[in-house]
């Protein structure tokens, strides 16, 4: 039996008329495959609309509840796609994350999947249903709601192909596939025919549009994921396991894959902490336990015996990981905490640079070039990263996209 897992985004879903459009798009997959499974994102920006709403009722949402909130967006698209499906004739069930069988811990905003159990979907299928769930959301063993963050569609997706053994997984958006550059930001950003999933992991995590945890759970299970466009039929991109890279000795842009970036970052910088073994154990772990997560790390050289450590967290996060350092201000010695807004993340990512010198000073001569001052700068084996002024993402991007020769067509 042929079986085929689709997403559709907010974009994809924002009026009636577009609903009936997915709805076309279903059928026709299912029409060329046994079974398909459809997860859908909430309609438009309504997740925005409801978080807005959130705000004026209360400073500070309860957590639990937001996410019982915001899980009804996804709610709504699941049933008007079920009830378009119907309306030209195909047999189809919505179902609600819980439904589906996906359960997660209780991280509220941002749940992970602890395990996914379809059987009520494989029972679907069984009677020929084309099944629609609502994404981004799951329920706890308590059986309490829960939201698996922002853009988490895309891992529903992708948790369900590898569940039930899909032969395919595509997600389906406002883009035609992954490009080199957000192409808003660079407009001569080249689409790629296909990716790995490490570079893409690299790319997704800072700023992509796609969710990190789905690129790595593609990976894990080994599920190939066909990014494309829900409004035209254009070729899209492939993210699977080897990839030819068609990276050749010396040929920089080759290597080079993409540009990512990402806005709305925030600096914390925790001052004159005593320097002894344990201090950003007992400083991150509390971070971590509270579910925020820290990225670039620098810790300046310990004078007369405390030194500055300096991290970033997603801006939606300050608040919270300023309460977390407060509250181990004292056990730790930190005398003073401060923080810098406004900042992103700009990278290059691709395979192979840690094999080759230059890269690095390629990146800073150009952004040097183009007077963009960096903040802090994080490296993996595959992506380095710079810190710079939000204002100044879209130059930064654009300037690195030219240096890197990216913007040329093989």
């Amino acid at each position: 039996m042929s079986l085929v897992v689709q997403k559709y985004g907010g974009s994809s879903l924002a009026n009636p008329d577009l609903i009936k459009n997915v709805a076309k798009r279903v059928a026709f997959a299912h029409d060329r495959s046994d079974s398909v499974v459809a997860t859908v994102s909430a309609m438009g920006n309504l997740t925005d609309d409801l978080l807005e709403i959130a705000s004026e009722v209360s400073d500070r949402p309860d957590p639990r509840e937001l996410d019982v909130l915001l899980a009804t967006g996804e709610l709504q698209s699941c049933a008007l796609v079920a009830m378009a499906l119907r309306s030209i004739g195909k047999k189809a069930i919505s179902l609600s994350g819980a439904q589906a069988g996906i359960r997660t811990d209780s991280s509220y905003g941002k749940a992970k999947i602890s395990r996914l159990s379809p059987e009520r979907i494989r029972h679907e299928l069984g009677k020929d249903n084309i099944v629609i769930v609502a994404g981004f959301q799951g329920v706890t063993e308590e059986s309490d709601i829960t939201t698996l963050g922002r853009g988490a569609s895309d891992l529903t997706a992708v948790a369900l192909a590898a569940a039930l053994k899909a032969d395919r997984c595509e997600i389906y958006t406002d883009v035609d596939g992954i490009y080199t550059a957000d192409p808003r930001m660079v407009p001569k950003a080249q689409k790629l025919d296909e990716i790995g999933f490490e570079e893409m992991l690299e790319l997704a995590s800072y700023g992509a549009k796609m969710n990190p945890r789905s690129i790595e759970l593609g990976m894990v299970y080994n599920v190939p994921i066909l990014v494309a466009s829900s409004f035209e039929d254009l070729p899209g991109t492939l993210i699977h396991a080897g990839a030819d890279m068609n990276i050749e000795v010396g040929e920089i842009r080759n290597r080079v894959r993409g540009i990512a970036t990402e806005k709305e970052v925030t600096k914390i910088t925790v001052y004159s902490v005593i320097d002894r073994p344990g201090v950003a154990a007992s400083l991150f772990k509390p971070l971590a336990d509270a579910d925020i997560s820290v990225d670039v790390i620098v810790q300046n050289a310990s004078v007369s015996g405390t030194t500055d450590l300096t991290f970033t967290v997603k801006s939606a996060d300050l608040i919270s990981a300023m309460d977390v350092v407060r509250a181990v201000s004292k056990d730790l010695g930190i005398k003073d905490v401060g923080h810098s807004t406004g900042l992103a993340k700009v990278s290059i990512v691709g395979t192979g640079m840690q094999d080759s010198p230059g890269y690095a000073a390629k990146m800073f001569s150009s952004l040097s070039e183009s007077d963009i001052n960096i903040e802090m700068i994080t490296t993996s084996e595959i992506r380095i990263t710079c810190l710079v002024k939000e204002e100044a993402t879209a130059d930064a991007a654009k300037a690195l996209h030219e240096a890197f020769e990216l913007d040329k067509t093989e």
